[in-house]
Formats: structure tokens, C-alpha cells, sequence
């Protein structure tokens, strides 16, 4: 958990023309029992018509005072910024998640989870800690396997790509099924974050989802699955809950 700075205010920041609210959520992230106000508020160059939005900023009124509380974003740039208000630690009080999508031909996304508690932002889930904490290797095998081996956790899927069509798979192996050459492939960031309730008990999980990929990035392989839960001090993995999922065959093949 990062204790961050911010900015308490009499009320928000006045519009300059191109700056507007880009997500809205109402709900108790303070504790005291009274639904506060929470925003996604971002620019958007003049002139232009993209969908791109930068400077997005988290913005909480607090429901009992009227203060304006402001948290600048780590990255505060992208597309379709959206929240989530929901108890992710336990303890009966909303807590925000906000994604924000990349843009990038990846398909990655920026999340974070954050605590407001007492008027006191926290940063619970950081996407950028994620990506950097769960490492993996993508290995293509004789036989038409793939092995992805998730390194922090110590797990080893094997994969079969035996159906991914003729066309694919005489780029690869030989006809007796040996390699050509080594191939590594590698799994993406963050992909997609949701918030389930896995246990029905009103306390959230994280369902974070990397895709799997093979010679380049369009060759998506799987996606592997992780379920991540708070555990009082940062969210982890829920008793080595992380699977792969594998794709069908590509219809082009």
C-alpha cells in the first residue's frame, strides 16, 4: 500500500474548454457512511476530434464536506477511462479501481486500485508492479507443444498447437514434427482487469488477464489467468490460482 500526495480544495478545478469529466461513480470510499462523489476528469487537445484523453485525474467530493479532493495518475493518457467503485480489502468500505485502455496495438491497459479511506489515498494495485512481478518464458517444443513456464510462481503449462492449421505449423516444425529452429514467444502485460467476486461475500478479487503470444504479437497463442486477492498489506495470487486458457485454431489457417 503507497500512501500518496494530493491536493483538498474548495471545488474542482474550473474548465478551460477542453477539460471534462471522462468517468463518474458514486459511493462511500470514505468510511463515514455518506456516498461521496468520484470522477475520471481529463483534456483533450483543442481541435481534434480523437478519443484520446491525457492529464486524467481522480477527483473525490466528499459527500459529508463538499471538499474537493484531487490524485494526480502515474499514467494519466489513453482511451475510454472508466471506474469501479467496490470493497477490495474487507473492510465495508468502497474502494475505486480505474482502467484506463493503452490505445497501443498490444492492447494493454493502465490499472489501478486505490483506498480513500478517512481522506487518505492509498495505492493498493499498480499495473505497472504487476507486469514487473510476474515474469514468464514462452518455449515451443517438438510435437507441436508450447511450454510457457510462469517463473514467479514456479507452475509449467504445456500447451498443444497441434490443430492451429497446415499453413502455421509448416513454419515452424518439420514434417516429423521437430523444429526448425528454436522459437521463443513471450506473454504480454496486463491485458484486462476485472473486478469478480469470486466468494460472494462482497469482498472483490482481481481477474487479471495476459494474452499469450508466439512468433509475434498477433500470433496469440492463450491467455493466462490470474486471480489475485487482498491479503492486508498487496493484493496476491489466491493459493497459486493462475491457469492458461488456450485459444482455438486460427480460422485463417
Amino acid at each position: 500500500m503507497y500512501h500518496l500526495p494530493y491536493n483538498r480544495r474548495q471545488s474542482p478545478e474550473p474548465a478551460n474548454g477542453n477539460t471534462y469529466i471522462s468517468a463518474f461513480a458514486q459511493g462511500d470510499v470514505n468510511g463515514d457512511g455518506v456516498p461521496d462523489l468520484v470522477y475520471l476528469v481529463g483534456q483533450k487537445p483543442y481541435g481534434t476530434e480523437s478519443p484520446y484523453i491525457d492529464h486524467i485525474t481522480l477527483i473525490i467530493q466528499d459527500g459529508r464536506t463538499n471538499l474537493f479532493y484531487s490524485v494526480p495518475l502515474k499514467s494519466n493518457g489513453g482511451y475510454d477511462p472508466q471506474l469501479f467503485l467496490g470493497d477490495f480489502t474487507g473492510d465495508r468500505v468502497d474502494d475505486i479501481l480505474i482502467s484506463i485502455n493503452s490505445g497501443g496495438s498490444g492492447g494493454f491497459g493502465f490499472y489501478y486500485v486505490y483506498s480513500f479511506l478517512n481522506n487518505q489515498p492509498a495505492l493498493l494495485f499498480d499495473y505497472e508492479v504487476f507486469n514487473d512481478t510476474y515474469q514468464y518464458s514462452v518455449t515451443y517444443l517438438p510435437n507441436y507443444r508450447v511450454k510457457i513456464v510462469s517463473e514467479t510462481l514456479d507452475k509449467v503449462f504445456i500447451i498443444d498447437i497441434s490443430t492451429r492449421g497446415e499453413a502455421y505449423l509448416s513454419e515452424i516444425y518439420n514434417p516429423n514434427g521437430t523444429l526448425k529452429q528454436p522459437i521463443e514467444g513471450w506473454v504480454s502485460v496486463l491485458n484486462v482487469l476485472y473486478p469478480i467476486d469470486f466468494q460472494g461475500d462482497g469482498i472483490y478479487e482481481l481477474y487479471a488477464i495476459q494474452p499469450i503470444a508466439g512468433q509475434y504479437s498477433a500470433d496469440q497463442l492463450g491467455l493466462v489467468q490470474t486471480t489475485l486477492s487482498w491479503n492486508h498489506q498487496q493484493f496476491d495470487v489466491v493459493n497459486d490460482n493462475q491457469y492458461v486458457a488456450v485459444l482455438g485454431a486460427d480460422p485463417s489457417a
